[in-house]
């Protein structure tokens, strides 16, 4: 397919259609979404389904603090105020409470966040392809959402989605798809 690759303007080197150029990283990368300062890497077609999975899996375990914090107050023990022994258990009420906070935060943005990349899946764009308007809907057709998740995550098996320890093998395209990839 080397006959639908580009210049880079920025490298000088010839590129996949699709990719972009990361001015963090100094290179280009084949289907870029953004770069990603809590991981310091770009997020493009190598790691897009690792980046998945690590917002799938924050919002479990943030949604899980949430649970236990919550069952941890309702079943807290009432203090007295004869009670100074129990000074520890008042910072540990607090504490408590900027669990909560911090875990509504993260479990807000993340799920934004998640959203955003499960949308971008499902109509097969990039962030930045969204922010930059190139890409037109007449010019690649429609994929089907199976077949889109299967490329990013490297497996037809909707299970393996999920495992974080396995390797991702690049799907083959099939022949109409395969001007547009």
């Amino acid at each position: 397919e080397r006959e639908y690759w580009e210049l880079c303007n920025k490298c000088n080197m010839m590129r996949p259609k699709r990719s972009h150029h990361c001015s963090r990283c100094g290179h280009c990368v084949r289907r870029m979404d953004h770069h990603c300062p809590w991981i310091n890497n770009c997020v493009g077609e190598d790691n897009h389904w690792l980046f998945l999975q690590l917002c799938f899996y924050t919002q479990i375990l943030s949604s899980y603090t949430l649970i236990l914090d919550f069952c941890h107050y309702y079943y807290f023990l009432p203090l007295k105020k004869e009670n100074w022994d129990v000074f520890v258990f008042r910072h540990e009420l607090a504490l408590l409470r900027i669990s909560a906070f911090m875990g509504l935060i993260i479990l807000g943005g993340i799920s934004r966040l998640f959203y955003t990349q499960l949308m971008g899946i499902f109509t097969d764009t990039t962030s930045i392809e969204k922010m930059s308007n190139c890409c037109e809907d007449i010019s690649r057709p429609r994929k089907p959402w199976q077949q889109t998740f299967s490329e990013v995550f490297g497996t037809h098996w909707k299970i393996l989605w999920f495992i974080p320890f396995r390797q991702r093998q690049p799907l083959r395209v099939p022949y109409h798809f395969a001007n547009h990839v």
